[in-house]
């Protein structure tokens, strides 16, 4: 066992006896990791990918130089230069599948292809899934310009050299489930790559526990405006989920849980957990699926049920963002590298690496997570049952005020039943394993019970 295990352990076992303590512990691991991430790396990732010339869906497949074709070839080839240092737990592929024309953004019948990483959980029993992506396909003005330069350096090289980074330093470790780095196309024609995979998630019922999409990360100054701020990042998060039953959504009206969706807890765990791990990077919640009237490669994720948030950076630049590169007025458009913040993108890419560490070594959620209403009293008492699988060490219950965005308090127990002085008249709750390193698992929002 570690010493910061053993450390760890002690601390909880003489707090417990009281339970109303709240405890933090840094994975040194992680720290690790977080550590490895390199900007130089994301960097030259993003300058290959715009060597290309252009990443449109629609564009040559043939060429090895340029076109979607060589880049997604060059892609594969990354990953499988990964995959040595993972004593063959990590393997990819070029995931091909047929669109139909649509008579919008897809002209005629098209073979399409994600390019996916797999990093074999060690586990056999346990079933979960992480899926973390960026869009491989880039765009000009005119989105079914399928030959003119679309360079793409942040919409969304970024996301891609994010998510590559991630498998590169990831795949050296041991996890107990599956997680999987994938690089879609088809996000400007129609989140076409997404939804492949969404679907296929779906019909072979995979347990995804979470999948972030990070799209647009690497610019820090907005066009207009002119904000520069690296210091912060936005994730976005449904606020009713896309399938919610009838009885759910009556759940829902009757506990007031409107603004706790699964994809909402995902979005308050990724704020804490880089609050904990990553300097001078900030969690903008923004309480919509994405932007005003928009959509990512996360969206057909939620529509088929399973929690999904997307990473995007604070400040957009419409100057860089589906332009021709050009010149006018002394005024440079087009997506360039040159206008991209790379100590940015590897903030960002740290809050995803942070998150997904956790969530990968966290035990499986708390089950039928619920708090008593059969008597009136200011206090509160929740109960819930123990996962199967890996060991949990014990419970954080999560505690905020109505009006707060975020959880305010958490309170360790080692119980499967805690009383306290909080009125869930004025208070939601939450409950999460953790592990006796800290890894948490998401938070799960109890119903009533009687």
């Amino acid at each position: 066992m570690k010493l910061t295990s053993i450390c760890y352990l002690l601390l909880l076992t003489i707090v417990s006896h009281t339970t109303y303590a709240q405890t933090t512990v840094d994975d040194p691991e992680i720290k690790k990791m977080v550590a490895e991430v390199k900007s130089e790396n994301m960097e030259a990732t993003v300058r290959k990918l715009v060597s290309f010339g252009t990443r449109h869906t629609l564009s040559d497949t043939k060429s090895n130089t340029r076109g979607i074709g060589a880049a997604q070839r060059w892609v594969k080839s990354e990953f499988d230069e990964y995959a040595l240092s993972s004593n063959g737990r990590l393997t990819s592929k070029i995931d091909f599948f047929t669109i139909k024309a649509d008579g919008k953004r897809i002209a005629a019948d098209s073979e399409l292809g994600n390019v996916m990483a797999t990093l074999k959980g060690t586990d056999p029993n346990d079933d979960r899934v992480l899926i973390i992506s960026g869009h491989l396909d880039s765009r000009a003005s005119d989105v079914m310009n399928a030959k003119i330069d679309a360079p793409g350096a942040n919409d969304d090289a970024s996301g891609v050299a994010a998510m590559m980074e991630l498998s590169r330093v990831m795949s050296k470790r041991e996890f107990p489930f599956t997680l999987i780095f994938v690089a879609v196309v088809g996000e400007e024609q129609g989140l076409y790559g997404a939804k492949h995979l969404a679907d296929a998630a779906k019909e072979r019922k995979w347990n995804v526990v979470a999948m972030i999409n990070n799209d647009m990360i690497g610019n820090s100054l907005s066009s207009g405006t002119l904000l520069r701020d690296n210091t912060q990042v936005r994730v976005f998060s449904e606020t009713i989920p896309y399938l919610e039953t009838e009885a759910e959504s009556k759940m829902r009206k009757s506990t007031n849980r409107d603004n706790d969706s699964p994809s909402r807890q995902l979005a308050r765990y990724i704020k804490t957990v880089t609050n904990q791990y990553v300097d001078q990077l900030d969690i903008k919640l923004v309480y919509r699926n994405d932007r005003f009237l928009r959509g990512g490669d996360h969206t057909p994720f939620s529509q088929n049920g399973f929690t999904a948030i997307r990473f995007c950076e604070m400040n957009e630049n419409f100057d860089h963002q589906h332009q021709d590169v050009r010149k006018e007025n002394n005024i440079q458009y087009g997506d360039l590298p040159e206008f991209m913040d790379f100590e940015y993108l590897k903030k960002v890419t740290c809050s995803n690496l942070a998150t997904f560490s956790n969530l990968a070594w966290s035990p499986k959620a708390p089950t039928n997570v619920g708090i008593e209403v059969k008597e009136l009293t200011n206090f509160s008492t929740l109960v819930w049952k123990a996962p199967e699988g890996k060991e949990v060490f014990g419970y954080n219950i999560l505690i905020r005020e109505t009006s707060s965005s975020q959880w305010e308090k958490t309170i360790f127990t080692k119980d499967t039943k805690i009383e306290i002085p909080y009125s869930k008249d004025n208070f939601f709750f939450a409950v999460q394993t953790v592990d006796a390193l800290g890894h948490s698992s998401l938070p799960v929002f109890p119903v009533p019970v009687r």
